[in-house]
Order: C-alpha cells, then sequence, then structure tokens
C-alpha cells in the first residue's frame, strides 16, 4: 500500500497539507493574540467608564469590575491627562509592554511565537487605541497566562481542524490517482506482460485508449515500439527459417559444384581458341560459387565470415564483375564501362569485394532489362588521403519509393518484382565488415548512384 503510487500520493497530499496548514497556523495565532488582547483593552474601558460615570464606587466593586475584565489595573489618557482609573495589586513586575497601535505583522508574529515558548507566567503591560473617541490612549497589565491558555487552545483547534482536511483531501487525491493515473498505468503494464509473453503476436499490440495526453502519448510510442519490435521478430523468424533452408541445400549444391570444378580440368585441355579463352573464367566462376556456397551457410547462422584483408587491384575485380554480368545482359542494349586505374590497390577481402560490387552491378543491370530502354552502367573509383571510393552508377529507372524507403533492409527493400532486398543488404554488411560505408548518393528518373567507402586504416592494418 504505502509503497504503490496512490499509497504515496495518500502520505505526501497529507504531509503537504500539514505544511500547509502550519503555514497559515502562524499568522493565524498572531492574529488570535491580538484579538485577544484588544477585547481585554475593550473590556477594560468599559470597566473605566463605570467608574467614571458614578460619583463614588466601593473597593469591591472596582475589585469585581478588574476580575470581570481580566486585568490588574488600567490607564486611561483623555485630554493630554493620564489617570490612574482602576488599580489593584500586581503580583510580580512587569515583564514586557506591547504598544498594539499600529504593530507590523512582523512583530506580533515574533510576540505570538514567544508568548507560546514561554511557559512562565508574567505580568505583561498592553498599550492601545480606546474605540469610539473613549480617549487618547489606554493601558492594561493583564497576567500571560490566560493569554498563553487561549492560544494553546485555540492551535488545538486549528491542528484538529487541519487534520481533518487533510484526511479528506489525501483520501480525494487518493481516490483521484487511482481514476486517473494508477489504473490506466496497471492496464499499460497488463497489456505489456500479455505481450510479452508472446511479442509475435499482433494482437497483443497496445491499443491507445488513455484520455490523459501524456499516458496517450505513451500508450502510441509503445504501441509504435511493440509494432516494430513484432516486425523485426518476423523478420528474424523468416531469417531464420531461410538460413535453415540454405543449411539444407548447401550440402548438395557445394558437392555439385566441386564435381563441376574437376571437369575444367579436362576442359582446359581443349585446343579450341575460344574454349580457352573461357576456360579460366569457368574456373574462377565455380570456385567463387563454391565460396559463396560455404559463406552462405555461414550467412544463414548469422555468422557472415570477417574479411581476410590483403592488397587487391581493384581494376582486376570490377573487370571481372563487369565482364560476367556483360555475359549475363545477352542481347539487352545495356553498355558497361569503368575508370579504375590499373594501378589502384584497395585493403579488401578479395572475394567479399567482388561479392559486393557484383550486387550493385547485378541489380543495376536488372533494372534496366526491366525498364525495356537502353542504359549504362559505370563503375569508377577514386582516393583521397583517408579511404578509398568506389561508385556504381546507371542511366536506369531509379530506385522505387518503397525500395528507398526499406533500403538495405532484407525482404523489404527489393527492388525488381519478386527481389528480396538481400542483395543490398549482404553487400551493406560486408561493407561494415570491412570498416567502411555503403550509401545510396542518390536515385531519380536520370538514374541511380551507390558510393563504397573503405578506410585505409583498418581493423589495425597499414596503408
Amino acid at each position: 500500500m504505502l509503497n504503490s503510487l496512490s499509497g504515496r500520493f495518500l502520505i505526501l497530499t497529507a504531509i503537504f497539507v500539514m505544511l500547509a496548514e502550519v503555514l497559515i497556523f502562524v499568522p493565524s495565532i498572531a492574529r488570535f493574540r491580538e484579538e485577544f488582547l484588544l477585547n481585554r483593552l475593550e473590556r477594560a474601558q468599559i470597566a473605566s467608564l463605570v467608574l467614571l460615570a458614578a460619583d463614588e464606587v466601593s473597593p469591591d466593586l472596582q475589585e469585581e469590575l478588574l476580575r470581570n475584565a481580566g486585568v490588574f489595573n488600567v490607564v486611561l489618557r483623555r485630554d493630554e491627562a493620564r489617570q490612574l482609573v482602576l488599580s489593584s495589586p500586581v503580583p510580580q513586575p512587569v515583564a514586557h509592554t506591547f504598544d498594539l497601535r499600529d504593530a507590523p505583522a512582523f512583530t506580533l508574529i515574533r510576540d505570538a511565537m514567544l508568548r507560546l515558548y514561554t511557559r512562565e507566567p508574567q505580568v505583561i503591560r498592553v498599550i492601545g487605541e480606546p474605540v469610539r473617541m473613549g480617549g487618547l490612549l489606554i493601558e492594561i497589565t493583564v497576567d500571560s497566562r490566560d493569554l498563553r491558555t487561549a492560544m494553546i487552545d485555540y492551535g488545538l483547534r486549528i491542528l484538529w481542524l487541519s487534520l481533518v482536511i487533510s484526511i479528506i483531501t489525501a483520501g480525494l487525491l487518493f481516490l483521484a490517482v487511482r481514476g486517473f493515473l494508477v489504473k490506466p498505468i496497471r492496464r499499460v503494464v497488463a497489456t505489456m506482460q500479455a505481450y510479452a509473453a508472446a511479442p509475435e503476436d499482433a494482437r497483443r499490440v497496445i491499443k491507445p485508449s488513455s484520455g490523459i495526453t501524456e499516458l496517450r502519448e505513451a500508450e502510441e510510442t509503445l504501441q509504435s515500439l511493440q509494432m516494430q519490435l513484432t516486425g523485426a521478430l518476423k523478420q528474424k523468424e523468416h531469417l531464420a527459417q531461410l538460413g535453415s533452408a540454405v543449411a539444407k541445400v548447401n550440402h548438395d549444391l557445394r558437392n555439385i559444384l566441386t564435381s563441376a570444378q574437376l571437369f575444367t580440368d579436362r576442359i582446359e585441355m581443349s585446343e579450341d581458341p575460344a574454349v580457352k579463352r573461357m576456360a579460366p573464367k569457368l574456373v574462377n566462376s565455380l570456385t567463387r560459387a563454391v565460396h559463396l556456397c560455404e559463406a552462405t551457410l555461414a550467412y544463414g547462422k548469422a555468422e557472415e565470415p570477417g574479411p581476410t584483408l590483403a592488397r587487391v587491384p581493384l581494376a582486376k575485380i570490377v573487370a571481372d564483375v563487369i565482364e560476367s554480368e556483360r555475359l549475363s545482359a545477352g542481347d539487352a542494349d545495356i553498355s558497361f564501362s569503368e575508370d579504375v586505374p590499373a594501378h589502384l590497390l584497395v585493403l579488401a577481402d578479395t572475394e567479399q569485394l567482388y561479392r559486393v560490387i557484383a550486387n550493385l552491378v547485378r541489380n543495376a543491370r536488372q533494372a534496366i532489362v526491366n525498364s525495356g530502354r537502353p542504359g549504362e552502367i559505370n563503375v569508377m573509383a577514386d582516393e583521397d588521403d583517408r579511404e578509398w571510393i568506389i561508385r556504381i552508377r546507371d542511366t536506369g529507372p531509379g530506385l522505387p519509393p518503397k525500395a528507398r524507403e526499406h533500403l538495405f533492409k532484407p525482404f523489404q527493400g527489393g527492388v525488381t518484382k519478386g527481389g528480396t532486398g538481400l542483395g543490398l543488404t549482404i553487400a551493406a554488411e560486408l561493407v561494415r565488415g570491412h570498416g567502411g560505408s555503403l550509401s545510396l548518393e542518390h536515385s531519380d528518373a536520370t538514374g541511380t548512384s551507390f558510393c563504397i567507402t573503405l578506410p585505409k586504416g583498418n581493423l589495425g592494418q597499414g596503408v
């Protein structure tokens, strides 16, 4: 109870109300003291008027008048003459004199607090103005015990009233907090617990319903996070299924490609010039296919192997990619060009860099073929003091909006119909493994341009 939000609100409200009552009590008790003394002055003035009206007053009557007024003596100043009107024996000397004429609030509060803390009975002198033009000044002496007793009684009444007010206020706030905050928060917590039990179930995503602005914003934010997490889990499940399927196919496919490599030895013995020219390309393609099968199995396990960095000639890699894609283009009206310095060496993994550039060039070729118009694909490279820069540009139709929105996301960023978007995802991951980045520079009706940057000081390797 006390550790709950509503319980702590209850306690804090009671404390704050009591503090507020204390702040109210201080000036209130000062005002009560002033009213008490003014009342004694007024009663003393009435008693003095009785004495002035009569020709002769007996000592017993004077004593009764002073007792009813609650004072020891009364001094009245009229017409510049100061006169002791009523008097009786004073038990002790006057300890303090208080002038109530135009007394500032701070003085009244200070004197009231001192009176509460002074337990010893004292005789005090009080000076004030007579009421109804009854003179210029009236002065009385009184016992402080009656004043202090009345002030304590008044303070206790204030205390009990404050307790009642604080309890009622805290109770009302407790009910309000439970209704407006605790119950909606518990509902959100219950929804989160239900969602945590089965985050793949989209039916368990919270539906914002709170009428409180802040809670509504929290619910909407939580809904967005849950939807993103549900989508990510579904994508992860899809990737896991893909990895399982690839693992099943990979073993047999790798054996088939290995057998095909054995046949290339006999092909290389052919005397046909065309075969001699194409055989090395076939050998390289089969070797890359075997390596890709091994790497694909690792990717299916979400364990893409790290790059084996070495100084490699970029021009040769680009030439191999373009020649392979030129053969794949067949009769399509696509021209390939490259602008890569022959001496340019980059620090990279040969096979992985080949896969990156091949994926980008292949995507560009497929986009141009699907558009039904002629096009051009260009691969260019440059370097500066910090990095190597490789750009793949084409004059195709550009990426569709959905592909740009979900770029580098598997199964969402596909460009061609039926595409999975894995090519760009794999390329971006491989480039990140080199410590570089793959970015889309622009894509519109005039074509698309991707940029690969590879750092020159990577993974502890020298430049």
